[in-house]
């Protein structure tokens, strides 16, 4: 589970705390999390095997989020009603994700989901969609997980691999908080290197 900050007022939150409202009733923030990554894991595993949307848009995205925590979250695959920021990084205004999110995988649509591209083309757009999501952020909790899985099989889509177990979190962790003050290198040799 993410730290973001925000009011815990804020919606989707026990009163008084920054715990999200789950179907469990879980109320203890470490308890929710282990919680979560297990059944996220599982819920991963599934989809990669028999993904359930190939359509690359906003609505693929939401449906992988809807996927992975439909068990835990009513808002499961819902844009989240709050701003939020994280580690210094403020995100999208939550009011412009819709259409922002729309501009975004309309652009991927586009670019016909990058097939067809060298490695080092297809490094670079898929950095500039990763650090496009990443800023983008629409869900309450659980982006990371949902951003990974549609980068994952997107790649598979252009005919490459990708395999986040890979990569060095701390790493990708370090180079998405530089991309987001402008700095992309980290997250292409990141990329390059996991990408064959």
């Amino acid at each position: 589970m993410a730290i973001y900050s925000l009011d815990p007022i804020a919606e989707n939150c026990y009163p008084s705390t920054t715990v999200l409202i789950n179907k469990f009733d879980i109320r203890d923030e470490a308890k929710l999390l282990e919680l979560e990554i297990a059944i996220t894991q599982e819920a991963a595993a599934r989809w990669e095997l028999t993904p359930s949307n190939n359509s690359f848009d906003f609505k693929h995205y939401k449906a992988i989020h809807k996927h992975l925590f439909f068990d835990l979250y009513d808002w499961a695959g819902q844009v989240r009603g709050v701003d939020i920021s994280k580690k210094g990084t403020l995100f999208c205004e939550h009011d412009k994700i819709e259409d922002q999110g729309n501009r975004i995988f309309k652009r991927l649509r586009k670019e016909a989901f990058f097939k067809d591209l060298t490695k080092s083309e297809f490094v670079s757009e898929l950095v500039n969609l990763y650090i496009t999501t990443n800023h983008l952020h629409p869900f309450r909790e659980g982006n990371g997980r949902t951003q990974r899985l549609f980068i994952a099989q997107l790649t598979r889509n252009a005919g490459y691999s990708l395999n986040f177990a890979d990569v060095d979190v701390d790493e990708l962790m370090i180079a998405t908080i530089q991309s987001a003050g402008g700095v992309e290198e980290g997250l292409l040799k990141i990329f390059t290197q996991a990408i064959i």
